[in-house]
């Protein structure tokens, strides 16, 4: 397994690295990937019960992407790049094939985040896990210099808000997904009700898009204030999160297309507004808040790294309450 492993990692090195995979622990130098007074900034993560619909499918080659992107989004929303990333495996019983698709799964995405497997851990644990089961968990370092961390703290009434198009579920609700398909009386292989030319299961499996390397660009660029990695929680708990109290952002739901998948569990779950906005990303993965004069050039820099943007909403005072949410014309648009 290790060997399998060895050289897909080894398309992934950068300046840093001073380790060869295999050792006892991995050793990276911030100061010859060009920093000079960094802010080391850690996150973990794992792509949850989605993982169930790769074991089901047999299709385990995107979801090494997702543990990546779960991670890596989360460093750069506060200015960090991503240096190097571990994984975690663990299984009732080692499949070297399924996991090379897995672990081929996270050296691209490692690629698309600009980072380094250097290390890792894959255990058997019969008893613990059924013999088909597997778990994955991943471990992302970043770094900022000490005066370029992305806080939030200068947030203000009247900053522009955008969204960047998310690549369908990505990684969070994947039990009510997997309820919903259940009581739909669905198979992962039959055609996606959303999507007649892909199957259910091909479609569940998109992997998390990755915004690193546009995210990076525009916060270099100067007008970026806070950005927001939609995850557990959706839309309604996670911008929040950047928001200094007194403020809360407003949202029209008829500015961006919500994919076809989202109005599918809607319906097919007789899902709250409320709640697909708390569970889902509902198309949006990433959110932006910028000054109003710099929306233009942060909209250009993202679409010239690949995304999707959209202008959403805006800042507005909370008239001195904790940050908030609203989500305007939401009804009418999501239960389409």
């Amino acid at each position: 397994m290790v060997d399998a492993i060895k050289p897909l990692a080894d398309t992934t090195n950068r300046p840093g690295v001073k380790s060869n995979l295999g050792g006892f622990g991995a050793i990276f130098d911030a100061k010859a990937a060009g920093y000079r007074d960094p802010l080391l900034v850690a996150a973990t993560d794992g792509v949850g019960t989605k993982l169930l619909i790769a074991g089901a499918t047999g299709r385990h080659n995107t979801v090494g992407i997702d543990l990546v992107a779960m991670c890596a989004n989360d460093l750069v929303v506060q200015g960090a790049e991503p240096l190097f990333f571990l994984d975690y495996i663990a299984t009732g019983r080692l499949e070297v094939a399924a996991m090379k698709e897995i672990i081929t799964g996270i050296t691209e995405g490692c690629s698309r985040a600009g980072c380094a497997l250097i290390g890792g851990e894959t255990a058997e644990m019969p008893g613990l896990y059924d013999a088909e089961v597997y778990d994955l968990a991943g471990f992302c370092v970043g770094a900022v210099e000490r005066d370029r961390l992305l806080t939030g703290a200068d947030v203000a009434a009247g900053d522009a808000v955008l969204g960047l198009a998310s690549n369908g579920l990505h990684s969070n609700g994947f039990s009510l997904v997997r309820r919903i398909v259940k009581q739909a009386g669905l198979d992962y292989s039959d055609s996606a009700p959303f999507d007649a030319k892909r199957s259910l299961g091909e479609a569940l499996l998109d992997p998390t898009r990755i915004y690193v390397k546009g995210a990076l660009t525009a916060i270099a660029g100067g007008g970026v204030k806070a950005l927001a990695h939609i995850t557990g929680g959706g839309l309604l708990e996670n911008i929040p999160r950047v928001l200094p109290s007194g403020l809360g952002v407003s949202l029209d739901a008829t500015s961006w297309p919500v994919p076809e998948i989202f109005h599918w569990l809607a319906r097919a779950g007789s899902v709250a507004v409320e709640d697909m906005a708390r569970t889902f990303n509902c198309g949006i993965g990433m959110a932006i808040v910028c000054a109003p004069q710099a929306a233009g050039a942060v909209t250009t820099v993202f679409r010239d790294a690949g995304d999707t943007v959209f202008a959403i909403g805006a800042v507005v005072d909370a008239n001195g309450g904790e940050p908030s949410i609203r989500i305007d014309n939401a009804s009418g648009v999501w239960n389409a």
